[in-house]
């Protein structure tokens, strides 16, 4: 072919076949009939495809890599969103690398410092860390950033696009779906209070307190850190309180699930004698006894969606400062009962 750049048409006419079938065939082999995947590696062996755009990479100082930061990689909630970010950015040629900050803000450094050094494209944030220098005066991205998108948390300052949901909305519709049930003395497991998302989401909790004429007192409003022990750790002080609450709403599902276990071993029924809504609908919510009523986010979407705004970065689109935000629903199981 020479000495020029050779593109995915130059292969996929060596190869005979369309160039959707070139890029099907080296991001998904198994997806490719055996035949058509040797006919395409042949045509790429013959023109020196993969080594002319490994060269080409490097004259436009792209990695076609892509950093996603975790908080916590075990929490089971983020692995729908990944798969969103994964599917997209394989279908561009991308990949990802995945960070677990281990809910340990340094860590995240390191992997900010990837970028700024070109080893990584641009960064997808999954938690509330901006993990570039910056100050909090400053209220716009820095252009001297990579490319930067939050999924789910937000920074409340600075505007940096991202995707997510009306958390303060959803925690108002679990509010009134309880109210809708007879309920009054409704007390709230929040999240970390660093969290702008938490925050919304105990302003909802709060605003539908005060549409029942009742205000969100101390004794009802408990903070855990979205782990099943914190869950855990607030139903052990709420059953040995003299008058436990009618209802509990959790901010996410684990410290749902980890309060019901507590509240059930200590002879309390749920949803009998208290009901319990959960945030999020990660898979376990509907395995649970009795399956648990929760405010689901559509989390595969807003991997996508990052991931294609991260894209748009990239090609130069000015995405910075757009906030995209999606549908949630309300999911009905059997984890709350009339009063």
């Amino acid at each position: 072919m020479g000495a020029s750049v050779v593109s995915i048409k130059d292969v996929a006419t060596v190869a005979g076949v369309s160039t959707a079938t070139v890029s099907r065939a080296l991001a998904n082999p198994d997806k490719v009939q055996s035949k058509t995947r040797d006919k395409v590696l042949e045509a790429v062996h013959k023109t020196g495809y993969v080594t002319n755009s490994l060269a080409r990479s490097f004259r436009t100082k792209r990695t076609r890599t892509v950093v996603v930061l975790v908080p916590d990689i075990t929490n089971s909630f983020f692995a729908n969103i990944i798969q969103g970010i994964e599917q997209v950015a394989r279908s561009n040629n991308y990949r990802i690398l995945l960070g677990d900050m281990q809910n340990d803000p340094e860590n995240a450094l390191a992997y900010g410092e990837l970028c700024a050094q070109r080893q990584a494209d641009g960064l997808i944030s999954l938690c509330r860390t901006i993990p570039f220098e910056y100050s909090k005066s400053r209220k716009t991205v820095d252009p001297k950033w990579p490319p930067l998108v939050m999924a789910c948390e937000y920074d409340d300052i600075i505007a940096v696009p991202g995707v997510g949901i009306d958390n303060e909305a959803a925690a108002l519709d679990g509010v009134r779906y309880l109210a809708k049930q007879g309920h009054r003395r409704i007390a709230f497991i929040n999240g970390p209070e660093d969290s702008p998302l938490c925050r919304d989401r105990l302003k909802g909790y709060k605003k539908g307190m005060a549409e029942l004429g009742q205000r969100a007192v101390a004794d009802l409003v408990f903070h855990g850190d979205f782990t099943l022990d914190s869950g855990a750790q607030v139903a052990r002080q709420m059953c040995s309180a003299k008058k436990l609450p009618t209802a509990l709403f959790a901010a996410n599902d684990a410290m749902a699930i980890g309060a019901l276990q507590v509240i059930k071993r200590s002879g309390v029924s749920v949803p009998k004698d208290i009901s319990i809504v959960g945030f999020d609908d990660v898979k376990f919510s509907a395995y649970c006894d009795p399956p648990l009523t929760t405010i689901r986010q559509p989390r595969r979407e807003i991997g996508a969606l990052s991931m294609q705004m991260m894209l748009d970065q990239l090609e130069g689109e000015a995405a910075r400062g757009k906030r995209i935000q999606l549908p949630y629903e309300l999911i009905v199981r059997d984890s709350v009962a009339t009063i």
